[in-house]
């Protein structure tokens, strides 16, 4: 593994520290707007490590925490009225409590539900029964909707009638834009997501520093690319720039991956989408468009709306805008634990608790 060695090595970590403490003079707010990068800045103490005026927040950046309490309601309403249908999903959605069970319980109790590791998984499923209908669920941000909608061109062209897909896909710089646009907290500026930007390009930001004047990097998940991404944003902020710069250049590009952004447009347009914590956003969800609305499980099963009530004491919301770290909340690592979540921000491998619960409590 000597090509991922090369980004965790601990003198180059340490070095692009000490240069971080000589420029950075101002206190600055830090946002990062994904689930792999809190792991990541979790798992090698670089919050610890950053001169105390940099304050690192992290976003709604986990796509499994920001699907809404209606949406996680709606699909265990569904499961125990349709146990006919075979439902495919992936695994962090399996313990994600709704307000009377989770897909697990569900599951145990009865109901045809099936992990899968990429959405083939669920073309897999359907072309073994074909009598049978299954629903994928869809969750996931810009890097999961292409290989979605791949899936559901490769079922069409294939002629499997019996899959159908509920989109619960969300939209990333709406999200941003909605943050800035609240208006609860300062944010000087942006760690980018690089999976999600090698689908839509670092071009998709300009508006945060055009509109907004936030400055923004996108940077890799290693220690030394989260480093290397604070640097080049402390530096920025410094010096009075406001631009999008990209240091995970070995796989994101301006532009993106237009032959999968041409994909996931041809299946699916933006839609408004309700995100837990922070309620509807405009086109900030992906909808599945009418040539395909065979294939829309919403319209084929006339899946109604679900309960939008959260969990008694989390405060999976807050944490999720960045309004408050895992610690204030009342139920973290006590009533709340990875074993017994309560939130979703517990439960996800990308989630903010399950982070700092992981990485954090020991320091």
């Amino acid at each position: 593994m000597r090509y991922v060695d090369e980004f965790r090595k601990r003198e180059e970590a340490q070095g692009l520290l000490r240069k971080i403490r000589e420029i950075s003079q101002r206190e600055v707010s830090i946002m990062e707007i994904c689930g792999t990068h809190t792991h990541s800045i979790s798992k090698y103490g670089v919050r610890e490590a950053l001169p105390p005026n940099i304050r690192l927040i992290s976003g709604p950046g986990c796509p499994v925490c920001v699907t809404s309490a209606a949406d996680v309601n709606r699909l265990l309403d569904f499961s125990r009225s349709r146990r006919d249908v075979v439902m495919a999903t992936f695994g962090d959605m399996m313990k994600v409590p709704g307000s009377a069970s989770s897909l697990q319980e569900e599951k145990a109790g009865g109901g045809d539900i099936r992990v899968v590791y990429s959405p083939l998984g669920a073309l897999d499923i359907a072309g073994e029964d074909p009598s049978r209908e299954v629903v994928l669920l869809a969750v996931g941000f810009e890097t999961t909707a292409p290989t979605v909608a791949a899936t559901m061109l490769a079922a069409r062209e294939n002629g499997l009638r019996n899959l159908s897909v509920l989109s619960l896909h969300k939209l990333t710089p709406p999200a941003m834009r909605a943050l800035m646009d609240a208006g609860e907290m300062d944010i000087d500026g942006f760690i980018c997501p690089g999976h999600v930007t090698a689908i839509i390009g670092a071009g998709a930001y300009g508006f945060l520093a055009s509109e907004y004047g936030s400055p923004c990097v996108v940077a890799g998940f290693e220690p030394i690319d989260a480093i290397m991404g604070i640097y080049m944003l402390v530096r920025q902020l410094e010096e009075g720039r406001k631009e999008i710069e990209i240091e995970y250049d070995r796989v994101v590009t301006w532009n993106g991956n237009l032959k999968a952004q041409e994909v996931m447009n041809r299946v699916f347009e933006p839609a408004d989408s309700l995100w837990r914590g922070i309620g509807n956003i405009p086109g900030s969800g992906l909808r599945i468009r009418n040539e395909f609305s065979d294939m829309d499980a919403e319209k084929r099963f006339s899946i109604p709306p679900g309960e939008d009530a959260e969990p008694k004491g989390c405060k999976c919301g807050s944490v999720l805008k960045g309004l408050i770290t895992p610690e204030a909340c009342p139920l973290f690592a006590k009533a709340c634990t990875p074993e017994f979540p309560i939130g979703p921000c517990m439960v996800s491998s990308e989630g903010t608790c399950a982070a700092f619960f992981k990485y954090r409590r020991a320091a």
